[in-house]
């Protein structure tokens, strides 16, 4: 869940350092609203949670009645009236009550969400992890390749069946099957396909094997290529795989 972003009051006297000085560190979204107003009423909660959800943005929440040099800086005429500031300029903005599916486009026109934080490293995180949000397929994925990695290859094989449309997961499981299989050449191959060289190492033993370990490589092949989708040196393989399959 993303750091709650900070929601404050501003003033005629607080709004260029609280609002145009602090964008050049953040966006920040103005709430341009009046207690008198009934759809300001509806629409800050929706504002303040969605600010919550993005985490990537300050709202500022500004009172027309008790504030009318701001208010007339910016020729507010209706509210509610939302404005968003980035390095100390206006940059978007919209008037009226907004449905939440409009505020969040907005908030993300401001500023892209940050990115998610990385899976946990350690067993008993993933493990939380996956219980949390099973359907997360990164850290199901994460903790798939750990217990895989340690040879804990049953539990692996359960947890990731459970998202067996998921090719990076199915990628997972037949190198379980390989490992299973017992070969250790073809263990340390695909043990270690986890960059272009090696992956090419992958595509050179589809061209020499037979069914299954032919369907088994692929599914290595399309699973690596499923956990880094858009790595140039990766992709590139596409052809490569094509190639040695037909």
């Amino acid at each position: 869940m993303p750091t709650a972003a900070p929601i404050l009051d501003v003033t005629d006297a607080t709004f260029d350092t609280a609002v145009i000085a602090a964008s050049s560190a953040r966006p920040v979204v103005v709430d341009f609203w009046a207690g008198w107003c009934a759809p300001c009423r509806t629409l800050g909660p929706i504002l303040e949670e969605a600010v919550i959800r993005h985490g990537g943005v300050t709202l500022a929440k500004l009172d027309v009645d008790a504030n009318p040099e701001v208010t007339a800086l910016f020729g507010i005429q209706g509210i509610p009236a939302v404005k968003g500031f980035r390095d100390g300029r206006l940059v978007a903005e919209f008037v009226g009550l907004q449905p939440r599916a409009q505020v969040e486009r907005f908030l993300a026109q401001l500023a892209p969400p940050p990115p998610p934080p990385p899976p946990p490293s350690d067993e008993a995180g993933l493990r939380a992890a996956v219980l949390a949000a099973p359907d997360d397929l990164t850290v199901r994925r994460a903790l798939g390749a750990l217990l895989l990695g340690v040879g804990r290859l049953d539990e692996a094989d359960e947890l990731l069946a459970a998202a067996r449309d998921d090719q990076a997961c199915d990628g997972l499981r037949a190198r379980i099957e390989i490992h299973r299989g017992g070969d250790p050449e073809l263990v340390a191959l695909v043990g270690d396909a986890h960059d272009a060289t090696a992956l090419r190492r992958v595509i050179a033993a589809i061209r020499e094997s037979d069914p299954p370990l032919r369907s088994q490589l692929r599914r290595v092949m399309l699973g690596a290529l499923a956990e880094h989708p858009g790595d140039p040196a990766l992709e590139a393989l596409r052809g490569e795989l094509a190639s040695a399959l037909f």
